[in-house]
């Protein structure tokens, strides 16, 4: 694309039909932009856009949205990890380093915002190595004394910096970090300093005041970024220079700095809130070095809570203050802190149960939010929140004292009881308070997949659960304290490991009933806790069983899938994730005592499929329902294969629109639908399969990540069972074309050895022949140009399979028949240095049947090759007897893409479609006899030879173990 005002002219036009509300018209505007991105100069004119001052705003804040959106997609692929993949034209690269940083800080805010995301990006992947000249490009920037800048720079610094807070220890890591350091932290901490004595000297200039003040909180992130990983020299001796502002920074107040709005944060409280953050921080990791200024950092926070309002706007800072005493009560040496007689009674009251009392902030939330509250509440996105911060605080607090934490807080616990029950509608906050209490005290150890793992003694759950939450949960009426309801069913869900299973069978029935609340919360609530109930394991024999039976649903099933059911067509879940995985869950566990029910319900699943196919916006829900349609053909289909059909009157005319509409969310759950109803069919695929066949071979499809292991498995499907009509159809060599391409890629090249050992496999040799020699100098290319141990451990499996389908000779032959004596340099450096390294049963004993025809049915093997025998047969052995070696190189970069199904970026994987392991030697039971009988023939037909080969080529060991397998087999080398 040339940089001209008429390619100007025409960016502008389709960024501005972006934004048109017609889908139709913004769609195609976005195709065309997707289609010309790959054009040289294609970002560089989005960012002249971008620049352009006489461009309406609205034009130019797209255009940077989109230029972003670019840089996230295209300048770093990351297929091939350790060499750096780019779809950006290298000079592009380079001029838009030269230019986006100036262009970001002379940029308006919003249009700053998403070229600093820009700049991360890049960052993320060339910073320091391949853009050296950033940092000190920026630091530069900090004598420029305007504000607009040195946040733009302050602000692109900690998205830089932000990700040390996260990422795992290397050494690659603390070079950058020490680069980073040498840089940056002494112009930081310059810049701190004279931004201090700026808030002094613009105390009464209340704009120029939030300016200042809002630069002191990005520089206070930046501080605890850089400070994350390990105490940094630099910040150890300057200790004195940033802890003590600090300090004052904590108590200090300015009305000028005061917010209009009650619920969002200002400057002045995220500037705090960020101090607790980086003072707890050094608490927990860097306690040596900051413990004489502890006690003094204790005070301040103590004087902040009970100083802070209950507003909203406080939330974070209150959290972050509460988390900083709740690190502190953690540790052993600050005992003495928290020792006196009444300071348990002190943070009970002027601490704990104001944070965790329910504001009118909560009721808002719970009824015209609810989403919201689910997720802050049981999704664990309430890390924030006031009230998991005192629930912490409890729990730390009770480490060390947890008898008088118990005895001090029961007090309180039996006089909030009591008030509620003389009267539920004035005091029903009183119960809320007392159930967040006793789950606070009582759990010692949690995870999200099991809730509670370990209880205080001094609490009995049963008891509390017997007398004050099941006769909340009894209670019929939808309205009547919805918020206490909702707080019971939360906390079985939390004990439900601690709860008998009788309880959980008398609760049952009651959740059961609250899945017909009309309110989102206590339906949503009702429909987890049965989830999770279905899902509690206890031991049993060797193993784990679950604990709620089909038996013990039965009786309730269709009650329970009405209600299901129900609440997913109120008008607030339509597409409610949490009962739908309860749907799938209830599908998973009834199993055949679900049938009965399924002509009524899988209309209603495919109604609600093709619904939400025109808005795919809840990918949890997406997923369960798939899940659903999954279990309900494969409860089916496991007791009657023919019943597939019915299954493809249904979902073959919804799976077209889908396809024909390209969902792209959808697709790869349509493909391991389809995979799931082919495998169903031992005959060669229906009509209307083979109709379709052609279109999954079209390469666009083949270019989205997520549509490769579905279409892979949905591909060997059709070749296990049509590989005759596939010929017919000449579509044999648009199938090795997607190997080609599958096989030339780090990240997919194991998929392109499950298609190519299909056609091995199901194609008959004589239609295979014509391709065998290009399918080999296709490997041995990327085995020459990129080798990994992924790529070793499937070209063995793929020798071995070709060498038992096809015969031994016939391999050795086709590699000799590329380069002469090139089979001898697989057999070293493959066969004997690598087969140790393959994983899988399956795959493992493929490779050792392959290996016995290797020894004992290829001639050369004892003339041409011979000085390889005993090694190959040393390897055997050690293949058969020896664990897998799992050591990798110090040239493998690659990391494993493990074989197993699971997740992939755009894929996600059914887990109830998966796939039986195919054992192509399913008759053969124990490779060692195979090789008995071998070398007995071996011998037979060479008397004298093999007995001189093992003894003077193998290893005592590998010599013991073959001599076992003689003997048990009652054989004698002659």
């Amino acid at each position: 694309m040339e940089l001209n005002d008429s390619n100007l002219t025409t960016l502008s036009q389709y960024l501005q039909q972006t934004l048109e509300p017609r889908l139709e018209q913004r769609k195609a505007a976005e195709k065309f932009l997707e289609s010309v991105e790959a054009n040289k100069n294609y970002p560089i004119l989005l960012l002249q856009l971008i620049d352009r001052e006489n461009v309406d705003m609205v034009i130019r804040v797209s255009g940077a949205i989109t230029f972003k959106n670019y840089i996230k997609r295209n300048w770093s692929t990351g297929e091939d990890e350790g060499i750096s993949q780019s779809r950006v034209h290298p000079e592009d690269r380079d001029q838009i380093k030269r230019l986006i940083v100036g262009l970001m800080l002379k940029s308006p805010s919003h249009i700053q915002r998403q070229l600093s995301d820009a700049v991360s990006i890049i960052g993320k992947s060339d910073f320091p190595d391949q853009w050296p000249s950033l940092l000190d490009e920026m630091v530069r920037y900090f004598a420029t004394a305007d504000f607009h800048i040195i946040n733009g720079v302050l602000q692109t610094a900690q998205s830089l910096f932000k990700r040390y807070r996260f990422e795992f220890k290397s050494e690659k890591l603390w070079r950058e970090i020490k680069y980073v350091l040498d840089t940056f932290a002494k112009p930081l901490t310059d810049l701190f300093v004279a931004t201090l004595e700026l808030t002094t000297a613009n105390a009464n200039n209340k704009d120029a005041l939030r300016v200042i003040f809002s630069s002191l909180v990005i520089i206070a992130e930046i501080f605890f970024s850089l400070n994350y990983q390990d105490l940094p020299e630099f910040f150890e001796d300057n200790m004195k220079i940033w802890f003590p502002p600090f300090l004052s920074l904590l108590t200090a107040d300015n009305p000028l700095l005061h917010g209009d709005s009650d619920e969002e944060p200002g400057v002045l409280e995220q500037l705090k809130s960020q101090i607790c953050d980086n003072v707890t921080l050094y608490a927990q990791k860097y306690d040596e070095e900051f413990a004489p200024l502890l006690p003094d950092f204790v005070s301040a926070v103590w004087q902040l809570l009970t100083a802070t309002g209950k507003e909203m706007k406080y939330d974070g800072l209150v959290s972050s203050a509460i988390h900083f005493l709740s690190t502190v009560a953690e540790r052993p040496q600050y005992k003495a802190l928290f020792e006196e007689p009444q300071i348990f009674g002190s943070i009970c009251e002027k601490v704990v149960m104001p944070n965790m009392e329910f504001r009118k902030a909560d009721e808002e939330l719970f009824e015209d939010n609810p989403e919201e509250y689910v997720r802050r509440d049981i999704e664990g996105s309430d890390v924030d929140t006031r009230r998991r911060s005192a629930c912490d605080l409890v729990r730390a607090l009770s480490k060390h004292f947890e008898d008088r934490i118990t005895e001090s807080f029961s007090t309180y616990i039996s006089a909030l009881l009591n008030q509620y029950n003389g009267d539920h509608k004035q005091f029903w906050k009183n119960k809320d308070i007392a159930i967040y209490l006793v789950t606070s005290m009582a759990v010692k150890a949690s995870t999200a997949k099991h809730g509670t793992t370990q209880t205080s003694p001094l609490v009995n759950i049963p008891e509390f659960f017997a007398n004050f939450i099941l006769p909340e949960l009894k209670d019929p009426d939808p309205l009547n304290l919805p918020v206490i309801k909702a707080d019971c069913i939360k906390f079985e869900m939390k004990f439900r490991n601690q709860l008998p299973k009788e309880v959980h069978l008398e609760a049952l029935p009651h959740l059961i009933h609250h899945l017909r609340s009309p309110q989102f919360v206590l339906h949503t609530y009702a429909a987890a806790a049965i989830e999770k109930m279905f899902t509690i394991r206890v031991p049993a024999g060797s193993g784990d069983v679950g604990l709620i039976t089909k038996q013990d649903v039965q009786p309730h099933l269709g009650k329970l899938l009405e209600n299901l059911f129900s609440a997913m067509a109120n008008e607030v879940s339509l597409e409610n994730e949490y009962v739908m995985k309860t749907v799938m869950r209830t599908f998973s566990l009834s199993q055949e005592v679900l049938i009965p029910f399924l002509p009524v319900l899988l209309p209603s699943l495919t109604n609600k499929l093709m619904a939400v196919s025109k808005n795919p916006s809840k990918p949890h829900f997406n997923h369960y329902l798939f899940e659903s349609l999954c279990l309900s053909l494969k409860i089916v289909c496991g007791k009657d294969p023919s019943a597939v059909s019915n299954f493809e009157g249904m979902f073959f005319p919804v799976f077209q629109e889908l396809l024909t509409q390209d969902v792209q969310e959808f697709i790869p759950y349509v493909f391991q639908l389809l995979s799931m109803m082919l495998e169903f069919h031992n005959c060669p695929a229906p009509p209307p399969y083979m109709a379709m066949f052609p279109c999954l071979l079209v390469p666009t499809l083949w270019e989205r990540q997520g549509n490769i292991q579905p279409l892979v498995r949905l591909i060997q499907a059709f070749i296990e069972r049509s590989s005759e009509q596939i010929v017919a159809a000449e579509k044999l060599p648009a199938v090795l074309g997607i190997f080609q391409k599958l096989i030339a890629s780090k990240m997919n090249d194991h998929q392109g050895f499950y298609l190519v050992q299909s056609l091995i496999e199901h194609v008959a040799p004589n239609h295979m022949q014509a391709f065998i020699k290009q399918i080999f100098v296709l490997l041995f290319q990327r085995l020459s140009s990129s080798k990994t141990i992924k790529l070793i451990k499937g070209l063995l499996v793929f020798f071995n399979l070709f060498a038992i389908k096809y015969g031994a000779t016939t391999l050795q032959s086709t590699v000799d028949g590329i380069q002469a004596n090139l089979f001898g340099m697989v057999l070293e450096k493959l066969y004997i240095a690598e087969v140790q390294r393959v994983s899988g049963t399956v795959e493992r004993k493929i490779c050792a049947v392959g290996m016995v025809k290797i020894l004992c049915e290829t001639p050369v093997m004892t003339t041409t090759y011979s000085s390889f025998w005993p090694l190959i047969l040393e390897a055997l052995v050690k293949l058969l007897e020896a664990p897998e070696d799992t050591t990798v190189p110090d040239d493998e970069h690659f990391i494993e893409i493990e074989d197993t199904p699971g997740y992939q970026a755009a894929y996600s994987q059914l887990i109830f479609a998966g796939k039986k392991p195919h054992d192509p030697l399913q008759n053969v039971q124990d490779p060692r006899i195979l090789l008995v009988d071998g070398l007995r023939n071996l011998a037979n037909s060479r008397p004298g030879t093999l007995p001189g080969l093992i003894q003077a080529g193998l290893s005592e060991n590998a010599q013991q173990y073959v001599q076992n397998y003689l003997q048990a087999a009652g054989v004698a080398l002659i």
